[in-house]
């Protein structure tokens, strides 16, 4: 036998050898129960998110501009006097807009271009009031300082994490108890977990926790209703199931 003919021998058997002492891993998977738990927690807010906007508008952009931010200051004023930091006074949006008129099409179709009559000024401050009890009050001391748009309010918490970790272990229990109830149900028992994930979903505004600016009566502190926030943990388990 030559040389080749023995090399190409050697590796045919070195290749089978490694076939059958290395076999495909083939175990079945590890039998399981999967479940979802649910876990809330209702919370009373001790925040309000409010969204405040001055509108103005005058001939030209300097006088449009001029009296918006008069009106400005002595809301960014009063927002001081009531306690609340600079920390919690942002600008969202500003913005000036010309005001137009089409004149109306000649006899000949003809279009006169369009003509400029004034300009708007609008300026949003979100406020974030960590006083509820204040919110009317804010929101009445606005409008009368001149805010004419506006007051969307959204209540929520400024640190909700404990209450989202009840809420994570009344998900655990839930997903524990429907195990249970499955393996008793089946005749088997729970072991190990193998796999957990979870969900956390933020509270939406209530649908009650808005005002309307333009409505509210300078008479009397604005009505407004905190409601409560319910945070949501949802959870995904798998256990393992005990022979």
């Amino acid at each position: 036998m030559n040389l080749t003919r023995l090399a190409l021998l050697c590796t045919l058997i070195g290749g089978f050898l490694t076939a059958v002492s290395c076999p495909a891993d083939d175990t079945d998977p590890i039998p399981r129960i999967q479940v979802t738990g649910e876990g809330s927690i209702e919370l009373a807010p001790d925040m309000a998110l409010l969204n405040l906007t001055v509108t103005r508008e005058a001939a030209t952009a300097r006088a449009a501009l001029d009296a918006n931010s008069a009106a400005m200051k002595e809301v960014l004023a009063a927002m001081q006097s009531e306690g609340i930091e600079a920390r919690d006074l942002q600008t969202s949006g500003f913005s000036i807009q010309p005001k137009y008129v089409y004149p109306p099409a000649k006899p000949s179709g003809e279009r006169e271009p369009r003509q400029i009559t004034g300009y708007t000024v609008r300026n949003s401050l979100a406020v974030r009031v960590r006083d509820i009890t204040a919110v009317g009050r804010i929101l009445d001391t606005s409008v009368t300082l001149g805010v004419n748009e506006g007051g969307n309010i959204t209540f929520t918490n400024d640190d909700p994490s404990e209450a989202i970790s009840k809420a994570r272990v009344r998900a655990v229990r839930n997903a524990s108890d429907k195990a249970k109830t499955l393996a008793q149900a089946a005749g088997v028992k729970t072991g190990k977990i193998l796999e957990i994930s979870e969900q956390s979903f933020s509270p939406r505004p209530m649908p009650m926790a808005s005002a309307e600016i333009r409505l509210a009566r300078s008479s009397d502190a604005v009505p407004v209703a905190a409601g409560e926030n319910i945070y949501n943990v949802t959870v995904n388990i798998a256990y393992a199931i005990d022979q």
